[in-house]
This record gives C-alpha cells, sequence and structure tokens, in this order.
C-alpha cells in the first residue's frame, strides 16, 4: 500500500495536512440539504424500487446525511473488495444513526468508466484451483461499461457459474440480475440491492441525463476553469513530491477533469486541453480527432449533459455535490486521490468531504483454517511467502529430524560393524570372506530399502503438503495478492448466504483500518 494511505490512516500530519480541514474521525455533522434534493431523491427512488430501500429514502427525504461509496461495475458481483466497501458505508451510517444523528449507505455505481477488460471478469477459488470466467461479448469502442447489453455469451457463463457455485440463493440472485438484454449496471445494481437489501443500502446510477443535468455546475466549472484547476492540481502534486508522497492519479499537461461521450460511436474519450491563443484566448479541447471550443462543450452541457462525464479526481466533487455526502468510503487507491482532489474540493465547493478507508480482511474458511492449524501457519505467515516458499516450509516439517538422525546412526553403525567384521572373515579364509560379502552386500541393500520407504514416505508427504501450500495460498493469497482483490464476492455469499453482509458490517463497525482475519 502507498505510503500516503498508511500515514493518513496512521494520522500523521505529514499527510493530513492534503485532505484540508476534513476530519475522518469528527464526520458525523448534520446533513446539508442541497437545493436539488428534491429531485435526486426521487431519482434515487426510480432505482430503488419496493420495501428493502423505502426506510432509507423515506430517511433521506426527512434531512438524514449520506454515507457514500462505490466501484465499478462488474461481472457476477465483481471481486470481494465490493461487498467489503458496502459493508463499511452500513456501518459508519448506523454508528451515526446511532448517536443521534441520522445517515444512510449509498453506493455509487462507477457505470461510466470505460475500462471493459478490467471488469468483465471474475474468479472463484474452486478446490485447489482457481477459475475465471470471462465475458466475451466485448463492446466495439472504448464505451461507458454500464451501459454495455448482456447477450448470448452470459448465458453459458451463468451455467459455468452454477457448477462452480452450486445452488444456493446468491446463484438465483446473479441468474436473475444477470440476464440477456440488461445491462451490466442493471445487473450488478440488482445483485448488491439483493445482498444489502437486510440492511438498508441504496444504490446509484449516475450516468443518466436527468442525473448529469442536476451535477452540471461541477462539470461547468471543470470546462470554465479547467486551466485554473489543473494548475491547482500539478501545485498539489509538486506538494505531494516534495513531501515524499506520490500522485495516485497523473496529472500531464494536456489533461482535463472530463471525458466526453463520442456522439456516433458513444465511446468514451479523454477531453485534452490545448493551450491559449490570441485566435482563441480561451485555448481550445481535443476529442481524439474532434476540436471543441469552451462554448461548443457548455453548449453539449445544456443540451447532453450525459455526454460529459468526470474524471476519477472530479467525480468525488460530483458526488458530494449531488448527495451533500457526510463521509466518502474508499480503498487505498482512491484515499490517496482525495489528496489530489482536496484542491478541486475547495475551489468548487468550498469544502471538503471526509475519507475514511475500506474495511479490509480476508475470509478464512473453516477446510482452510483446519489446514492452517494443522500445519502451525498464521495469516501473516502466509502473507509472507510465495507459493514455492510456502511448499518449502510445508515440507521441511514432513519428515521430523529425529527420524533422519535414526537412520543416519543406523546406517552407520551397519557399516562399521559389517566392515570390522568382513576384514576378520577375509583373513580367516578367503571363501569365507566372499561368502561374507554377499551377506553383506544382502544387509547394506535391506538399510538401504529402509531408507528408500521413509524417502517414498517423505516424496508422498510432500506431494500431500505441495496440494495444501496450493489450496492454502489460492484461498488466501492468490497470485501474491489479498483474496478481496481476486476472489469473485459471489462464491462465499453462495457458500454462506446473504447473511455474510450483516456479519462484514459487524466486523466493519471497528473503524481500525487494519486488515483482519475473518474465520467463519
Amino acid at each position: 500500500m502507498s505510503r500516503l494511505f498508511v500515514d493518513y490512516c496512521s494520522g500523521e500530519p505529514a499527510a493530513r495536512r492534503f485532505y484540508g480541514d476534513s476530519d475522518p474521525d469528527r464526520w458525523q455533522q448534520q446533513a446539508q440539504l442541497p437545493p436539488h434534493r428534491t429531485a435526486i431523491l426521487d431519482i434515487l427512488a426510480q432505482q430503488n424500487p419496493g420495501d428493502a430501500g423505502a426506510a432509507s429514502i423515506e430517511a433521506l427525504r426527512h434531512g438524514a446525511g449520506a454515507v457514500l461509496t462505490g466501484q465499478q461495475v462488474g461481472l457476477f458481483g465483481g471481486p470481494l473488495l465490493v461487498p467489503l466497501k458496502a459493508a463499511t458505508a452500513v456501518a459508519r451510517a448506523r454508528q451515526a444513526t446511532g448517536s443521534g444523528r441520522p445517515h444512510v449507505a449509498i453506493f455509487w455505481l462507477a457505470s461510466e468508466d470505460h475500462d471493459f477488460a478490467e471488469i468483465n471478469n471474475v474468479e472463484f477459488p474452486f478446490r485447489r484451483e482457481l477459475r475465471k470466467l470471462v465475458y466475451e461479448g466485448a463492446p466495439d469502442a472504448a464505451v461507458p461499461v454500464g451501459g454495455v447489453l448482456l447477450d448470448g455469451p452470459i448465458e453459458p457463463l451463468l451455467e459455468q457459474a452454477g457448477e462452480l457455485l452450486g445452488w444456493s440463493d446468491a446463484l438465483e440472485a446473479l441468474n436473475q440480475a444477470y440476464q440477456p438484454g440488461r445491462t451490466f449496471a442493471q445487473a450488478f445494481g440488482d445483485f448488491y440491492r439483493r445482498a444489502f437489501a437486510a440492511q438498508g443500502l441504496l444504490v446509484f446510477d449516475a450516468s443518466s441525463r436527468e442525473v448529469h443535468a442536476l451535477g452540471a455546475p461541477v462539470l461547468r466549472a471543470g470546462i470554465e476553469r479547467a486551466d485554473e484547476l489543473h494548475a491547482a492540481l500539478v501545485e498539489r502534486d509538486a506538494a505531494l513530491q516534495a513531501a515524499g508522497y506520490h500522485a495516485q492519479v497523473a496529472v500531464v499537461r494536456q489533461s482535463s477533469l472530463l471525458f466526453l461521450l463520442d456522439k456516433r460511436t458513444g465511446a468514451r474519450v479523454a477531453l485534452k486541453r490545448t493551450a491559449a491563443s490570441q485566435a482563441e484566448p480561451n485555448g481550445l479541447w481535443q476529442a481524439g480527432r474532434e476540436r471543441l471550443s469552451t462554448a461548443d462543450l457548455l453548449g453539449i452541457l445544456e443540451l447532453e449533459p450525459e455526454r460529459i462525464s468526470p474524471s476519477a479526481l472530479l467525480r468525488p466533487v460530483f458526488q458530494d455535490y449531488l448527495f451533500s455526502t457526510s463521509l466518502t468510503i474508499g480503498g487505498p487507491a482512491e484515499v490517496a486521490y482525495f489528496a489530489q482532489s482536496q484542491v478541486l474540493f475547495e475551489r468548487i465547493l468550498g469544502h471538503m468531504t471526509p475519507v475514511q478507508p475500506r474495511f479490509s480482511a480476508t475470509i478464512v474458511e473453516p477446510d482452510i483454517a483446519e489446514l492452517l492449524r494443522r500445519h502451525e501457519l498464521t495469516l501473516d505467515r502466509v502473507f509472507s511467502e510465495s507459493l514455492d516458499g510456502l511448499t518449502q516450509l510445508l515440507a521441511a516439517r514432513a519428515l521430523p529430524i529425529d527420524g533422519k538422525r535414526k537412520l543416519a546412526a543406523a546406517g552407520n553403525a551397519l557399516d562399521g560393524e559389517l566392515n570390522a567384521l568382513l576384514e576378520w572373515m577375509h583373513a580367516m579364509d578367503a571363501g569365507l570372506g566372499r561368502s561374507a560379502d554377499t551377506a553383506a552386500s544382502k544387509m547394506r541393500y535391506q538399510m538401504n530399502r529402509l531408507r528408500r520407504l521413509a524417502a517414498r514416505f517423505q516424496m508422498q508427504k510432500e506431494e500431500s503438503l505441495a496440494r495444501h501450500a496450493q489450496a492454502i495460498a489460492n484461498a488466501l493469497y492468490p497470485g501474491g495478492h489479498l483474496q478481496e482483490r481476486v476472489h469473485g464476492a459471489a462464491w462465499y455469499y453462495a457458500r454462506h448466504g446473504f447473511e455474510l453482509s450483516e456479519m462484514l458490517v459487524e466486523h466493519a463497525m471497528d473503524a481500525c483500518p487494519g486488515h483482519k482475519a475473518l474465520w467463519l
């Protein structure tokens, strides 16, 4: 994890100064009601129909604040870190409500991101291996992934998921959500509405024209004040580097805070700035091969606001403007780039939204827990070893050292006694010596046979240990990465039910940002 993230979590003043006056430990202020609150809550209610979110919507209408988190939409619910984020948001909202300041958890679907290769797959730990499912129906252009329609390729993937997960409520939820004709955003959102229905989590997709129209003041600032905001980010990056930190999001000479959706292809293209000139005192904008003026972009924002979307650095400001967010929950990278976004918060909104790290955990299921106990392994030790290293560690314990010593002692004693005896018998008679040599070779053969029996037992045990090591590594530290970033969340819901969401919320109530082991 980045030094900036670690220092921020530990409260280092050198890091905290890049987050303005926001205090992540004292964030439960009374919610500030934005002027468009009724309109945004109407949209939120439309996206969360039914009884599950009704109480949360009602609480918001009566002035409750919002704890917000989010993630890219992905295949079959994405990785385990997704429910860890949602659980953290629910936990913080509960804590604030319990202290007399009602809050509701909202999960923001990052449906406007365009890296399809990042979200079109999911991995499940099946037996001693990882099974990767990939949706092959890639779009023709780099369009926002949330709007990609599921079609024929999703059906065989659902069958494969069923074979891996087995029947469960989670599998039923996946089958209902990920149907042909639905979008990635719809499917992903429906699965998590179901997974966190008991916790009142609200799911929100901001990609519509109505939402972008409500958030237009932030997007307009990104257009009209582009050079000012870019200069502030460059200055912030220099300050971070001078303090020994690094910028999470690169800010280069022509970069901006906005993307433009191509009207013909729907592709999401980064908007770049060109320097101001006498002919164009406000500078120009470049979107691929298309050149636009500031007036052109403002015209698009007025008539087709959904075509302009915020970058990763501007998105938290966009979110805060829409919901007057009390607290944002983020992963390590998101918390780190808030140190850059702070200059945007202050210039556009006049305040900084506090940010806290999401709950981080490794789930240890009973069969893996038994292997850890059998081999006297801790989670820390697993994290410190490669698969080969873990295998060697277990193999080194395969044969007790006293067994090796006994074999060596027996072999040495036999050789010593035989050599003395053979020498005496050869001196007695040559024929007797030859017969003694034959008998001695048979004795040595049997001694070697004992060695081979022990070695064969060790080899067999080492093969078993290699399987154990692979099972442990795949379950807890797959490919040298934390489980939460690799394993599909649906695997754990299929095995432990949607009650898992409440268990995660309970563990996330502890605000300590350290990594935890959850023993099921």
